[in-house]
């Protein structure tokens, strides 16, 4: 992919120079500390009940069962985050013209796509390492199993790259980054929601739905299971959208 890397430094540049970032990292830690500090609240409450009660212990992992709420509250903080990082990607190029300046570099279209991506993927996960310390701290004190951590989290980063593969896509539809936005957002609210709805069809179309649902393929995640099923979903919806910006840049060259 020629010219990949002076696309993702670019980007990346950019990404850190945007105020837009700094915004959204600063409520998107405040909200996650905010839900950490509640979250962890209630489990002591928890603990203190099961004190009572020695064999709901045994059943009971009190640890799990905050970093399975904690990582689901953050991956629908997510659902705000991701049409805020993608919005400009294209949008902000299509507006001012420089698309057309891009067209004329000696960079791929692939490159393109990719290099756009990547950078704004990396400063998502940056955001969602931001939020590993006060984890690792309640691992030191409460000793627990690093498995369901490492799973928990790579499952919020594998989630976190779709929902960015369809912002990239929804930013090069249009030249207006608030309709970007809107797009990306209300794409991923009804993907987020879709499952429920398998009550009111048939069986068929219902095990459609639940598989189209991007929050219970999380949600096994969330609780530590690894599952292959929920790692190749979530990693053919990312190339599935990139594939999909990569054919809208394309027209754009041929149109252009």
């Amino acid at each position: 992919m020629k010219g990949f890397w002076p696309i993702y430094k670019k980007e990346l540049y950019a990404m850190f120079l945007s105020p837009i970032f700094y915004v959204v990292a600063f409520f998107f830690l405040l909200i996650a500390g905010i839900f950490f500090n509640y979250i962890l609240r209630q489990i002591i409450m928890v603990s203190y009940q099961i004190a009572q009660n020695p064999e709901i212990a045994h059943n009971v992992s009190l640890t799990g069962l905050f970093m399975r709420s904690f990582l689901w509250n953050v991956g629908v903080v997510m659902l705000f985050v991701a049409p805020l990082l993608t919005m400009r990607l294209y949008a902000e190029e299509l507006k001012s013209g420089t698309i057309e300046l891009l067209y004329t570099y000696p960079v791929s279209d692939l490159a393109t796509v990719v290099g756009k991506f990547a950078a704004c993927l990396t400063t998502f996960a940056i955001l969602i390492a931001a939020t590993l310390p006060g984890v690792i701290m309640l691992h030191s004190i409460a000793g627990t199993s690093w498995k369901p951590i490492i799973c928990g989290y790579g499952g919020l980063f594998l989630m976190g790259c779709s929902f960015l593969a369809l912002g990239t896509f929804a930013s090069s539809l249009t030249r207006n980054q608030i309709v970007a936005a809107i797009i990306t957002f209300g794409v991923l609210l009804v993907l987020w929601f879709i499952g429920e709805a398998k009550s009111a069809v048939s069986p068929a179309v219902g095990s459609i739905l639940k598989y189209l649902s991007v929050s219970d393929h999380f949600e096994g995640l969330a609780k530590g299971l690894l599952d292959s099923r929920d790692i190749l979903f979530y990693i053919a919806f990312s190339v599935f959208f990139l594939f999909l910006t990569l054919r809208q840049m394309s027209s754009y060259r041929w149109r252009g």
